[in-house]
């Protein structure tokens, strides 16, 4: 198995999806431009700010994610080309810290402070508390449904680093 072609092939599947952050992060500024040009009543009044720095959010994840993962095709080629045997490791290290950060954050965090936001709602009435719960509930939301398919993606790249590694080991 060629794992700097495996290791290429990841980032490059990465670089794909971080544009859906900067996309997602437009359509929130777009939203906030919309409730400030045409938005009548205080519910919609409320609004332009969460959307605003929702969107702000998201445009800096995506853009950051992309041009460190952009960085890294090079670096992962440097790395190798000096001793396969560390980078492999180095990797294995790197993928298992994001794993663990994912179950942590993404799938631990991220929905409490779903259902948080959701309670909120629930019980608070005034209009920005229920527009910035809401922002932040779809904001959220968004994160969960890239970052799931990113998390499937750096799994199966660790158990592709990991064969690498037993047959590096023989």
């Amino acid at each position: 198995m060629d794992i700097l072609k495996t290791a290429t092939d990841w980032a490059k599947a990465e670089l794909f999806s971080t544009p859906f952050f900067i996309f997602f992060g437009v359509v929130f500024l777009a939203a906030s431009l919309g409730f400030w040009q045409l938005g009548k009543t205080d519910l919609a009044r409320a609004y332009i700010i969460p959307t605003l720095v929702a969107g702000a959010l998201l445009l800096t994840i995506g853009l950051g994610l992309f041009f460190t993962n952009k960085s890294r095709i090079k670096q992962f080629e440097m790395a190798y080309n000096a001793n396969a045997s560390a980078f492999v490791a180095s990797e294995i290290e790197r993928a298992e810290s994001t794993l663990k950060e994912y179950k942590t954050i993404v799938f631990t965090a991220i929905p409490l402070i779903i259902i948080a936001c959701a309670l909120v709602i629930l019980f608070v009435d005034t209009p920005i508390w229920r527009a910035s719960m809401i922002t932040a509930i779809a904001m959220l939301v968004v994160i969960l449904l890239i970052d799931g398919t990113a998390h499937a993606r750096i799994d199966t790249y660790h158990k592709q680093l990991l064969s690498v590694e037993n047959e590096l080991k023989n």
